[in-house]
């Protein structure tokens, strides 16, 4: 390849890895769809005199953010119309979330809601995320009209169909047969994977479980469900299998490092130190953890205690600086304590710690030989930015308004504000028209 393959990318900050400090004046050369070096500005134009040069000044470049836990088609359900606030957890899922949401999508609809999602999650900085869907009677192939939608936008993604048996056993079999269709499909794809995923200990049964986790060490991939979201599952399994929610999993001999467990909010320090001791993920979503009065996860423990957390929108706020800020000032609230969640460490969850977290590598960090997943935002504020307070500067004061342009595997999928992977209003337009279909749909099943 010659130097005219080769690209520079020269910002006034470089993050590599939030492990680090920032790196000032530091640029990166991107080739063939990878970064093949991090140096200064100076030493990257004699090095590579031939190379495409992309001038970024007055902005940041950093490892594009993994959305480790979301629910694309959840934007649909932004505004949707109401007459009462479901009343706590349980009252979410039964009354609003699964008859009004879930049980009415259908495959256009969940495409429209990918397609939209895709945009603004470009728009957000990021640049690969795990989505799952649960939509029952959208079975089957919802997954695999989901990942044209997402090839096409260029990003990298994890898909999962939340395989539930709330609706029969046999909705809940299609549901596992949509996983395991999904991980053939994308075995030889660089950018889009698939992995095994069903709900959770009160919607699927023990035989259902183990089933999950057998296909999915069959096929080498994580098992996603999630864990503890609220008070309701450790009630559940207290009353129902005299333990709780960790400890059964642990019964069912499952608990162990091919386990992706989501929310976690009401977790005991014994069911603590058994996640960490058995490897288990963790993705913490802090503002949908609020928005279903779920609670506020211990995620400072789990971190505390050595379990690999990533950081999720859930599919509630797609900004993800706004989900940074509130990993960072909510656990300072619950620990009264400024110290816990610092801003490096929050930095480290939006990027290499999601990528750790689902199990993908050369993602998350800007290093020789991983991918050129990356970000350039503006930063314009009235304090100059230091090394010593990049991190806590950039996670308080930026927003989705002043990413610039991002990168997945050396392809632009946005430059210098535009998106480049689709017209923004058509998509918007789209999922207009989607929401308003549901929305009918919940008045006229009312």
């Amino acid at each position: 390849m010659s130097q005219s393959d080769l690209m520079l990318i020269l910002p006034d900050w470089l993050i590599s890895t939030p492990l680090e400090p920032p790196y000032r004046g530091y640029g990166v050369c991107v080739e063939q769809g990878k970064v093949k070096e991090i140096a200064t500005h100076e030493v990257l134009l004699e090095r590579y005199p031939s190379a495409e040069i992309v001038q970024a000044k007055g902005q940041v470049c950093a490892p594009g953010f993994v959305d480790a836990h979301t629910h694309l088609y959840g934007v649909l359900a932004h505004g949707i119309p109401l007459e009462n606030a479901p009343s706590g957890f349980w009252s979410f899922l039964v009354d609003f979330w699964w008859p009004k949401v879930e049980d009415q999508l259908t495959r256009e609809m969940i495409c429209a809601a990918t397609a939209v999602q895709m945009y603004r999650m470009a728009r957000s900085g990021i640049t690969c995320f795990y989505d799952c869907t649960e939509a029952p009677f959208a079975l089957p192939g919802v997954l695999r009209a989901q990942a044209e939608v997402v090839a096409q936008s260029g990003m990298r993604g994890v898909l999962s169909f939340e395989a539930t048996e709330r609706v029969s056993p046999e909705n809940g079999q299609l549901g596992l047969r949509e996983n395991v269709a999904c991980i053939e499909a994308c075995a030889s794809s660089e950018r889009l994977r698939g992995l095994m995923c069903f709900h959770t200990t009160f919607t699927c049964s023990e035989a259902f479980i183990r089933q999950a986790f057998d296909l999915a060490e069959r096929y080498g991939v994580l098992t996603h469900c999630h864990l503890s979201e609220g008070t309701f599952e450790p009630e559940y399994c207290l009353e129902h299998f005299g333990m709780r929610p960790v400890f059964y999993y642990e019964k069912l001999g499952v608990l162990g490092d091919r386990m992706l467990a989501s929310q976690c909010v009401q977790l005991d320090t014994a069911e603590i130190e058994r996640l960490a001791k058995a490897g288990v993920k963790v993705t913490h979503m802090p503002l949908s953890n609020c928005e279903v009065g779920g609670g506020i996860a211990p995620i400072p423990d789990l971190v505390a205690a050595g379990v690999q957390v990533g950081l999720g929108s859930d599919g509630y706020i797609t900004d993800f600086f706004e989900v940074m800020r509130g990993a960072f000032l909510i656990h300072k609230a619950a620990k009264q304590n400024p110290q816990v969640m610092p801003a490096w460490q929050v930095w480290y969850l939006a990027t290499e710690g999601g990528a750790r977290a689902l199990n993908l590598e050369g993602v998350g960090r800007l290093a020789p030989g991983w991918y050129a997943d990356l970000q350039l935002f503006q930063v314009n504020l009235p304090t100059p930015l230091e090394e010593h307070n990049l991190y806590e500067q950039t996670l308080l004061y930026v927003n989705s308004s002043q990413v610039r342009s991002v990168m997945v595997g050396g392809e632009w999928l946005m430059r210098d504000g535009f998106y480049l992977k689709g017209d923004a209003e058509s998509l918007t337009q789209r999922a207009h028209q989607a929401a308003l279909e549901l929305w009918q749909k919940v008045h006229h099943s009312s």
